[in-house]
């Protein structure tokens, strides 16, 4: 795994709680570098189900017309095996 290159950034933080955050021996750098992986990984996966809406509602009405193309697999016995 490829080591990430690291920059330098000011953040503004309740003194409080990054007080206690330091008292605790909490990296704050390390805690902040992951809540903003999640919340970019969170925000790339809404803008990509936002991108694709219309796919999705066209799939969904395709779907509402003809039926699911293995609806009578998934209802079978056999539906399990698919699952696992």
């Amino acid at each position: 795994m490829p080591i990430a290159s690291k920059r330098k950034t000011s953040l503004t933080l309740d003194a409080t709680v990054l007080d206690d955050a330091r008292d605790l021996g909490i990296n704050v750098s390390a805690v902040a570098d992951r809540a903003l992986r999640e919340a970019v990984a969170e925000a790339r996966r809404n803008r990509w189900l936002e991108d694709n809406a219309e796919v999705f509602a066209a799939q969904a009405d395709w779907h509402e017309r003809n039926g699911h193309p293995l609806a009578d697999i998934l209802v079978s016995s056999a539906a399990a095996s698919w699952k696992e």
